[in-house]
């Protein structure tokens, strides 16, 4: 396959970095350059897609087949993957890593080496990562976060083995902004072009480009089929916007392949969802705009008595109240008997398997679930029975009440049925 993975030993390692430098610096270049996110996550690839000016996909090797991640990942020019974590951190299970997405796809990978406080340690670190899978093939090392040319030149030396295709000097004015689920999105930057064309410059000063463009260069291969997600819905209103911003697109591309009509609409501008079979309010940050959300009438009066589904942030929208980090109480839509709370924030974070028990997503489902809202109140039917990745039963997830239905799960994929889940 044509393309490389950009991958680290730890987070905050500077990948993100990186992968957004390379990929503005090859398609300015002219490079038809795709991109590729490891894992769950809805953040990181809006930035890539502003990177490169082309759609970004999410591979997943714990949730998605290796049909799946095939027919994904394939495509005409060369695909640059950001891993997740460090390069073998995956699930409970052991399963997931961004080292699963190379083994699987036959990529090579570039290690991104936080070297602000190493010298010659950085060759045992390498040679460690580089021997620990011989079917993980490490292709390569940037250095990130030298310090000076004679701090560059004792890392090169001490990589005798595996070549190093560039090394960054720290940098104060390239970070991003972060919130609790990750960095501020990609349409909220308003120095978002100028952050890129900055990352570019760094990285045609600092990067190898012709080795990591000739590394990349690979047989592109043909569209491979792998199974579709029917769609839940033949014309589905879809909530599209800064509060509503957590859709995947390989599901959304699914449904339009099967003829279903998305309808997208903003709630944070008080549209009413447009006329259609469903109402898709998927996750995203509402509890950053629930005064507002609150105040939207046009949006709340017309979910009710319709078919809605809501996803993470969609799913508290549904309900009767959410309170912000300040502590202030927003009236929701009402269409559930739930209350939750970021006033006191916990975390919840893992991969769930699903099995529906009612609700427009019917089957068993590899999902995710990320967010630190508290429930103050949940009653009602049960929407899905769920396990973590390792087959633990947790208590069931989501709610059901007439024609609407949500939970904190983000459906990723169709999964086979499994005991207990």
């Amino acid at each position: 396959m044509s393309g490389l993975i950009i991958a680290a030993p730890a987070s905050g390692s500077g990948k993100t970095t990186v992968t957004l430098g390379l990929l503005r610096a090859l398609a300015r270049a002219g490079v038809p350059v795709r991109a590729a996110k490891s894992g769950p996550d809805y953040i990181d690839p809006r930035f890539h897609e502003a990177a490169c000016g082309r759609a970004c996909v999410n591979l997943d090797a714990w949730a998605m087949s290796p049909a799946r991640l095939a027919a994904l990942a394939a495509g005409e020019g060369p695909l640059i993957v950001e891993g997740a974590m460090g390069l073998f951190d995956a699930a409970a299970d052991g399963r997931g890593a961004t080292a699963d997405l190379a083994r699987t796809l036959g990529l090579p990978v570039v290690l991104v080496v936080d070297a602000a406080r190493m010298a010659q340690s950085v060759a045992p670190l390498v040679a460690g990562f580089a021997a620990h899978d011989p079917a993980v093939r490490i292709a390569g090392v940037i250095l990130n976060r030298t310090g000076s040319p004679r701090h560059e030149r004792l890392l090169r030396a001490a990589l005798d083995e595996v070549p190093v295709l560039g090394a960054v000097r720290r940098e104060t004015d390239l970070v991003h902004p972060s919130r609790h689920l990750g960095l501020v999105q990609a349409g909220e930057r308003a120095d978002l072009e100028a952050f890129l064309e900055r990352a570019a410059d760094l990285a045609e000063a600092a990067l190898d480009l012709d080795a990591l463009r000739a590394l990349a260069d690979g047989p592109a291969l043909p569209p491979a089929a792998a199974p579709r997600v029917p769609p839940p819905a033949q014309s589905i209103a879809l909530a599209a916007d800064a509060a509503f911003a957590f859709a995947y697109p390989h599901l959304l591309a699914d449904w339009r392949a099967a003829g279903a009509e998305l309808r997208p609409f903003s709630p944070l501008a008080d549209e009413p969802a447009p006329a259609a079979d469903l109402v898709l309010l998927p996750g995203g940050y509402p509890e950053l705009h629930a005064g507002r959300l609150a105040a939207n009438g046009r949006f709340l009066a017309s979910l009710r008595g319709r078919a809605v589904y809501g996803e993470c942030g969609g799913f508290m929208v549904m309900g009767e109240g959410l309170v912000d980090a300040d502590g202030a109480r927003h009236r929701m839509a009402g269409l559930l008997r739930l209350e939750t709370s970021f006033a006191a924030r916990r975390l919840h974070l893992g991969y769930r398997r699903l099995a529906a028990r009612a609700g427009p997503f019917p089957g068993c489902w590899a999902a995710h679930e990320f967010h630190y809202a508290t429930t103050l109140r949940a009653e009602g039917a049960p929407l899905f029975d769920a396990t973590d990745a390792e087959g633990t039963r947790l208590p069931p997830m989501g709610l059901v009440e007439g024609a609407a239905a949500g939970s904190f799960a983000h459906l990723i994929d169709l999964a086979p049925a499994r005991a207990g889940a």
